[in-house]
């Protein structure tokens, strides 16, 4: 399956209601934060790094596994998953509230702290070389030889279609939303996001940093293409390669992809800090700089009702104890 539908989206709503935590939605006055726009709008936060695990994950986690159960195709080796460290915990959270074994294989790079989750919530933590692909590649062998459900962090329809489901809560709690705006890894959440949005007439913003540009260099070339990964937030964002779900939802949907710089994710990630005692995770001030950082950006229009999606709160806060510059 290379394509979402919104009723993939709906289905995954239903399955995830009540256990998940419905996002929170904040209006900013955009003078408080530094825009290249010259042109008033409005804009929102979506708090989704409130979420449960810390990360807008757990909605694809909830609904893969709720899936599968309803299916009868839980074996009893438990699931297994690779990721940069977000995904692990949420399909970790997921397996145990379902009383299921989890095995979540992660990059030598992931963040301590979400190792040390990982295992809080009962996985049994491999940590195997240094990027994304080579812990996918243990996962994908330990399946095959466990008989373990293999989950995906992000290429997944149900995966995608979970994630999606934080678009249907933001569009009923902003009405008349014009644009989201998203970050993108392998492109799970964008996907379930763009594909919501195609539904509801919401243009969505693509937001990538210059060196983990998976998803423009696949609409550049056409097709899903690897790509070197070298950012910030490479452990959210390192995906070498985005998925057909993802350039499918770009070909369908209102779409603009826009990349930043390393230097201005850090900015915005620390004047959340500065301004609001925000902590997020790089991959979530990536969004955010997409409006912040000199150059193409994104630039909204005159009245532009604008929600920016803070997707992620697992970092370490010990590198914005202290305002920028001093």
């Amino acid at each position: 399956m290379d394509q979402l539908t919104y009723d993939d989206i709906k289905a995954a709503t239903d399955r995830t209601t009540g256990h998940i935590r419905p996002v929170t939605v904040a209006p900013v006055a955009p003078e408080t934060i530094r825009t290249e726009s010259e042109q008033p709008y409005e804009l929102w936060f979506a708090l989704e790094y409130m979420q449960y695990t810390g990360s807008f994950k757990a909605r694809g986690a909830q609904n893969f596994i709720q899936a599968h159960r309803e299916a009868g195709t839980l074996p009893d080796s438990g699931v297994t998953i690779a990721s940069g460290g977000n995904a692990g915990l949420a399909c970790a959270w997921a397996a145990q509230q379902q009383g299921v074994r989890a095995t979540v294989f992660l990059p030598s790079v992931a963040p301590a702290v979400k190792v040390a989750k990982l295992r809080g919530f009962g996985a049994d933590v491999r940590l195997v070389g240094a990027e994304y692909a080579e812990a996918l590649e243990a996962c994908e062998e330990f399946a095959a030889s466990s008989g373990a459900l293999a989950a995906h962090a992000y290429d997944h329809p149900l995966i995608a279609a979970g994630a999606g489901t934080l678009l249907e809560e933001i569009h009923a709690r902003i009405p008349g939303l014009d644009t989201v705006v998203v970050s993108v890894g392998g492109g799970g959440l964008f996907a379930g996001v763009a594909t919501a949005a195609r539904h509801h007439g919401i243009r969505t913003v693509a937001v990538e940093p210059e060196n983990c540009r998976s998803l423009n260099a696949a609409i550049e070339a056409g097709r899903p293409v690897d790509v070197p990964v070298e950012s910030v937030a490479i452990d959210s964002l390192g995906a070498r390669r985005a998925t057909a779900l993802a350039l499918h939802a770009v070909r369908e949907n209102d779409v603009r992809s826009v990349l930043v710089p390393d230097g201005e994710i850090v900015r915005a990630r620390q004047a959340l800090w500065d301004q609001r005692r925000v902590a997020v995770e790089h991959a979530a001030a990536t969004a955010l700089a997409a409006l912040t950082a000199p150059g193409p950006g994104y630039r909204p229009g005159g009245g532009e009702r604008i929600a920016v999606v803070l997707c992620g709160a697992n970092t370490d806060p010990g590198d914005l104890v202290h305002p920028a510059g001093s």
